[in-house]
C-alpha cells in the first residue's frame, strides 16, 4: 500500500519534471522570465498539493475529529481535487491581481507545463499499467500539444489558451461518452466539472483582457 502510494507520487513529481524540461527547452523564454515563472508554478502546484489534503480533510472534517490518521492515509477523491482547484484558482486570481509579471504569457507557459506532464503520465499509466482507458485521453493530449506546438507563433497567447481549453473540453466531454471515465492525474472528471472549468477559464481570460494585464490580444 505505502510503496503503491510512493510510486503513484513519485510518477506524478517525475512527469511534472518532464513538463518542467519542456517550457526550458521549448517555452521560448528568456532567463529571466523562465526562472520566474518556474518559481510561480512550482509554488503554483505546492498550494495545489495542499489545497487537495485540506480538501480532503474538509469533506471528512467529522471523522478527521475522532480518527484523523484514518483520513490522512486515506487516497485524495475527486471531490477533493474538484475543492483544490477552486482554492487554486482563488489564489491564483488574487496574486495574479497583484504581480508584475505577464498573466497570459504565464498561463500559456504553464499550459505547455501540464499538457507534456498530462501526456507523460498517461503514457506511463497506458505502457506501465496497461491501463486501456487512458489511451483516449493520451491521443487528445497529443493533439492538443500539436496544436499548441504548431499553433504557438500564429495566435496570441489569450486565443491559444481558449483553443486549448475548447478543444480540451469538448474532447473529454467525448471521451465520457465513449468509456467509463476520464481521469487527470488519477482523478476522475465529470460533465459538470468540465462546465464549470469550461465557463470559469472564459470569464477570466476576459477579465484580464479587460485590465490590460496583456497587450498581445488584438
Amino acid at each position: 500500500m505505502i510503496a503503491s502510494k510512493l510510486m503513484s507520487i513519485g510518477i506524478m513529481v517525475f512527469s511534472i519534471g518532464i513538463g518542467f524540461i519542456t517550457l526550458i527547452i521549448f517555452g521560448g523564454l528568456i532567463k529571466e522570465q523562465r526562472k520566474l515563472y518556474l518559481e510561480e508554478m512550482l509554488s503554483q502546484f505546492i498550494n495545489l498539493i495542499l489545497f487537495v489534503w485540506a480538501g480532503k480533510i474538509i469533506l471528512n472534517f467529522s471523522v478527521f475529529i475522532t480518527d484523523p490518521m484514518s483520513v490522512l492515509a486515506y487516497p485524495s477523491d475527486s471531490n477533493s481535487f474538484y475543492l483544490a482547484v477552486f482554492f487554486s484558482a482563488v489564489l491564483f486570481f488574487y496574486k495574479s491581481s497583484k504581480w508584475d509579471l505577464d498573466t497570459l504569457l504565464f498561463l500559456e507557459s504553464i499550459l505547455l507545463v501540464l499538457l507534456m506532464a498530462s501526456f507523460t503520465y498517461e503514457f506511463i499509466q497506458y505502457i506501465w499499467y496497461g491501463n486501456q482507458f487512458a489511451f483516449g485521453y493520451l491521443i487528445l493530449l497529443a493533439v492538443l500539444l500539436l496544436v499548441f506546438i504548431f499553433s504557438r507563433n500564429r495566435f496570441t497567447p489569450a486565443a491559444l489558451i481558449l483553443v486549448i481549453l475548447t478543444v480540451w473540453c469538448l474532447g473529454v466531454f467525448l471521451l465520457l461518452f465513449i468509456q467509463p471515465f476520464v481521469t487527470v492525474f488519477g482523478y476522475m472528471i465529470t460533465p459538470w466539472f468540465l462546465g464549470l472549468l469550461f465557463v470559469g477559464g472564459f470569464s477570466y481570460i476576459f477579465i484580464v483582457k479587460e485590465r490590460g494585464d496583456n497587450n498581445g490580444w488584438n
